[in-house]
């Protein structure tokens, strides 16, 4: 399996490069805010669609009987056994706003469970990467999570939904967290989240409402760096609720987010 995540990460790791200079020739030659998705503030763009049917083209050429799923629609049906999940620019927000901060995203499962993971930020034209069992790097070297075991000194990322009623619930929570933790950050975008989380340059991250091809990549990359990531209940991370740190600062931010209710918003 060791041989496969490996030749899978390295698909990735090329597609991944090759959409991040797509996207970055293309901020300068389209219009940026072509559709929305989820509500006014959800932008999808022009860029989006094309790093997306690039990476996908990529992988078919590759290895035509895997299957897709992408955030900006791609969904093939393979029969290997293999399915890629690609988020083509994961903080579009932050794209569109020139703000650094975005990224492409790909992971591979097998049989369900994923076994490859490359997120890469164009701007800084860093790389992260894992294969299940293999560890995690940046730009080749290996990379861990903060050893942090006090929760008033750490320092927890989070993002918000684009729905009104969600953000303001989800406010109110961030509201009563502060006063007990160093500080928070918002980056915009979750697969970077995960990163920092891998990397140390964050104790945590916490948020509600991810998709999987938001997650799946980060989440090989800081379990491969020793992180915990998953839900508030023993269970694994999902749409309703991810929560990523060492093991220390998982089970007592989880404590209090659980008390929180923060995995209850609407």
């Amino acid at each position: 399996m060791r041989d496969l995540a490996t030749e899978l990460r390295d698909l990735a790791m090329g597609l991944a490069r090759d959409a991040g200079e797509l996207a970055e020739r293309l901020r300068d030659e389209v219009d940026l805010v072509g559709d929305t998705k989820s509500s006014a503030t959800d932008v999808v763009t022009a860029a989006d669609k094309a790093s997306e049917k690039l990476i996908i083209d990529g992988v078919l050429a590759a290895r035509p009987d895997d299957g897709v799923l992408g955030e900006e629609g791609g969904d093939v049906d393979g029969t290997s056994g293999v399915r890629w999940l690609i988020d083509p620019i994961d903080g579009t927000t932050n794209y569109v706003y020139n703000v650094p901060a975005y990224c492409v995203s790909i992971a591979a499962e097998l049989d369900g469970d994923v076994v490859a993971g490359v997120v890469y930020e164009p701007k800084a034209e860093t790389m992260f990467d894992a294969v299940r069992g293999g560890g995690a790097r940046r730009d080749g070297e290996p990379i861990s999570v903060s050893p942090l075991t006090t929760l008033e000194l750490a320092l927890v990322s989070t993002g918000f939904g684009y729905r009104a009623e969600r953000r303001a619930a989800q406010g109110e929570v961030l509201t009563q967290l502060l006063p007990e933790i160093r500080d928070i950050r918002r980056f915009g975008s979750a697969a970077l989240d995960l990163c920092n989380v891998a990397q140390g340059s964050a104790d945590a991250y916490y948020e509600r409402g991810l998709n999987r091809w938001d997650f799946a990549a980060g989440w090989l990359i800081c379990s491969e760096a020793g992180g915990v990531v998953g839900d508030l209940h023993g269970g694994p991370p999902s749409e309703t609720f991810l929560l990523a740190a060492n093991p220390s600062l998982f089970g007592l931010l989880g404590d209090r987010l659980r008390q929180l209710g923060a995995d209850q918003t609407p």
